[in-house]
């Protein structure tokens, strides 16, 4: 081949791909954002359980950002009205004042909302314990026709509609396409966030911070001896205040049992009328008390708890008193027992700034 022949078609060449170089349909991708989240460390206060949180769903600070305006934001609602905070409100430890809480259309539940604290260390929820993740738990309310009464594609819809909203999810998950699973996520890491205790006059007595009252000490004497108001067996000394786990505690006889409570989860019949243990930190703040909120007062759950039992088949042992209606407290032992348990409120829990509507 010719010298100059070679030489033209090396132009043609070059030229070629020049050409295709400059062809506008030859675009390269821009290279995304890489997505970060900054890890959130939950405090855990002295004598509670380690923390164990999900390996899917770790604390972020912008899950937590992210999650406490869902936790109260009405569009999760069929009426755009009601949010979780409508029944878990601060202010009564984030359960409810009311003994039933309604739902958007009047409903009226059957059941009494449970305070939402220190539930990191939960492993199943709701009296009954049917819920066996913050999350799971999370997704029933907006769907249940008596509470929120909304399906989650259209709750998911709304809040797409909102450019603050996008803007959090990305943030959050690193996603705008996002759907019930992430809402859920997120409001699971608020409420994991809401930790009470370590700082109450009980936490501080623990410590050798400070002393208690005369009455007060007599209280936990009682509310620690087998043979005294013998709550410790469910409740515990220190930390969470509960066992998280589920009694029939004597409060109907078989024939008045409407409620089955765990046995409706489980279909084991020994757990007729078994329900949760509450924590009992907060618990002067978190009236009505019991499963189905039949109790306005501390002092009517105390009276229950000295004369008030009912046998029933599937009893707990722990209610040894049964017998005799129940551990038969006086007067001036109820005063003091009720003045401990106060020893467990934690008042800045219900101010708490961080946990309030943004």
């Amino acid at each position: 081949m010719k010298k100059g022949v070679v030489i033209v078609l090396v132009l043609a060449i070059a030229l070629l791909f020049q050409q295709c170089s400059e062809d506008p349909t030859v675009i390269t991708p821009p290279v995304p954002p890489i997505h970060t989240t900054t890890p959130f460390q939950i405090k855990k206060p002295q004598g509670f359980p380690d923390i164990i949180e999900p390996a899917d769903n770790r604390t972020t600070v912008e899950g937590l950002i992210l999650g406490r305006k869902l936790f109260h934001e009405p569009l999760l609602s069929g009426n755009n009205l009601q949010s979780c905070a409508t029944c878990h409100q601060q202010g009564a430890g984030f359960s409810d004042f009311n003994q039933f809480s309604m739902g958007i259309d009047g409903s009226i539940g059957t059941r009494q909302a449970m305070p939402i604290m220190n539930l990191v260390w939960g492993t199943e929820f709701f009296w009954d314990g049917r819920a066996f993740s913050l999350e799971h738990q999370a997704l029933g309310p907006v769907t249940n026709p008596i509470e929120m009464k909304e399906t989650w594609p259209n709750a998911v819809a709304e809040l797409k509609l909102d450019s603050v909203y996008n803007a959090l999810f990305y943030d959050a998950f690193g996603t705008y396409d996002y759907d019930s699973t992430h809402v859920v996520k997120a409001i699971a890491q608020f409420e994991r966030a809401l930790i009470s205790g370590g700082e109450t006059r009980f936490d501080k007595f623990l410590r050798n911070e400070i002393v208690l009252t005369p009455s007060e000490i007599s209280g936990f004497n009682i509310y620690q001896s087998e043979t005294g108001g013998d709550c410790f067996h469910c409740h515990g000394l220190s930390g969470l205040m509960t066992d998280n786990s589920f009694h029939n505690n004597g409060l109907d006889s078989l024939q008045d049992q409407t409620d089955i409570g765990r046995m409706a989860v489980t279909g084991d019949p020994a757990d007729r009328a078994s329900f949760k243990t509450p924590s009992l930190r907060n618990v002067e703040y978190t009236a009505p008390y019991m499963h189905d909120g039949r109790f306005a007062t501390l002092e009517e759950v105390i009276d229950f708890y000295s004369e008030g039992l009912h046998w029933s088949p599937t009893i707990d042992p722990l209610m040894k008193n049964v017998g005799q209606g129940g551990v038969q407290l006086t007067p001036f032992e109820k005063t003091d027992l009720i003045n401990f348990l106060k020893t467990m409120s934690d008042p800045d829990f219900l101010t708490n700034p961080k946990f309030e509507d943004q």
